[in-house]
């Protein structure tokens, strides 16, 4: 499929306007100008380099959205190096930024349009260094000599009649069950997972792990990340690298080995003078006690998820906040906090959902404070009444 220049013209010129309404005036008479709009009105804060080129055939607009961002793209490009098998081809927005880090880059997928649509847009973005081909990569690898650097699987979370799953054994390939074929095949393996996937249950599954890369992008996690190596002996105790992309285009990392988060002690407090909420990622990995410990905070509570200092610690790796009064769960009480009853509310570790708790407290979404209901060490209930530090 090429798109011809009228087609081209017409995308560019309705590239900002409705689908609803481009649809409801052309119908099918431009169908596949619209779909194209559609698509691209995704990408553009998603995958911004894609949505500059204009010669590009884009995929399905859900199928946009259910893909790699830019921003992960990059990084998970910066992990690779050398040769490397992309196994579940897709798209080819992986491979389009494999491909700037990698000598040679071979991809492989099922679906004959894919693999035809990726090798067009490969050569639009001007890689030359890969090597498209369509068939099953696990009955590939074996007719291969080739020994890659890296192989990386991005397995399908569909089931044979299109449940959505989760657990790496039920995605497509099951990675668990190939490993040894994998891992005779290459070096080292990269294979990215739903962020919903039991980190504990993967640790069973993959022995030979040694990194686990849990990504956010804006304090959304987005992917799950796991390196194993070829030459690895199986520990059972992987680091894991978390890491969030900010808005302002900073960066949140910390790391911490597996095992140790069991065997350190953290300290109980009531809320002191700041209160700092870790980001997405970290609560994602299970961090708890290895983020306490690495910038000295205390714990308000045992399961609240929470931490608090007298001082400021400025890089904290999650949000921070001046705690500007704790009160009990009381409309009347928190009032006087709360002049126009607006206030940006999160639950942690507390009996009621947000919704069922902004409506007990009659609150009005936004503003400039922010309270969070929670669990103190000895079992109350409290709301702490926040501000932004300075």
């Amino acid at each position: 499929m090429t798109l011809t220049d009228e087609q081209r013209q017409f995308i560019r010129e309705h590239l900002s306007a409705s689908v609803a309404a481009l649809l409801l005036k052309y119908g099918k008479n431009r169908e596949v100008e619209i779909r194209q709009i559609e698509a691209r009105q995704k990408a553009k804060q998603k995958l911004p380099s894609w949505y500059a080129e204009e010669r590009l055939i884009f995929p399905p607009a859900v199928s946009v959205e259910q893909s790699s961002s830019e921003t992960t793209g990059r990084y998970k490009a910066a992990l690779v190096s050398g040769t490397l098998m992309d196994a579940t081809g897709g798209m080819g927005i992986d491979v389009s930024f494999f491909a700037k880090n990698c000598t040679s880059v071979f991809y492989v997928e099922q679906k004959p349009e894919l693999v035809e649509r990726a090798r067009y847009n490969l050569d639009v973005l001007g890689h030359q260094n890969v090597q498209c081909l369509q068939g099953n990569s696990l009955e590939i690898l074996p007719t291969l000599d080739t020994v890659f650097d890296w192989i990386y699987l991005d397995p399908a979370r569909r089931s044979a009649d299109n449940r959505r799953v989760v657990g790496l054994r039920d995605c497509e390939p099951d990675v668990v069950t190939h490993l040894p074929l994998l891992l005779q095949k290459a070096k080292r393996l990269l294979i990215k997972a739903s962020p919903l996937l039991d980190l504990k249950q993967t640790l069973l599954d993959l022995p030979q792990l040694s990194v686990i890369h849990v990504v956010s992008v804006e304090n959304e996690c987005k992917e799950l990340l796991f390196e194993l190596s070829s030459k690895a002996q199986p520990t059972g105790s992987p680091t894991v690298r978390t890491i969030n992309f900010k808005s302002d285009d900073t960066v949140q990392t910390f790391d911490f080995e597996w095992n140790n988060e069991a065997t350190l002690a953290v300290t109980l407090s009531d809320p002191q003078t700041y209160l700092y909420e870790p980001n997405a990622s970290i609560l994602k990995a299970g961090a708890f006690k290895s983020v306490a410990n690495a910038y000295g905070v205390e714990k308000i509570a045992p399961h609240s998820h929470l931490y608090t200092s007298e001082t400021l610690v400025e890089h904290f790796p999650g949000r921070i906040f001046r705690v500007e009064a704790v009160v009990k769960v009381d409309a009347k009480a928190l009032a006087p906090f709360l002049p126009d009853g607006k206030a940006n509310l999160t639950v942690r570790n507390f009996p009621l959902s947000t919704d069922e708790l902004r409506k007990k407290l009659k609150l009005k979404e936004g503003g400039h404070t922010y309270i969070f209901a929670t669990t103190l060490a000895n079992g109350d209930k409290r709301l702490l009444v926040c501000k932004k530090p300075i």
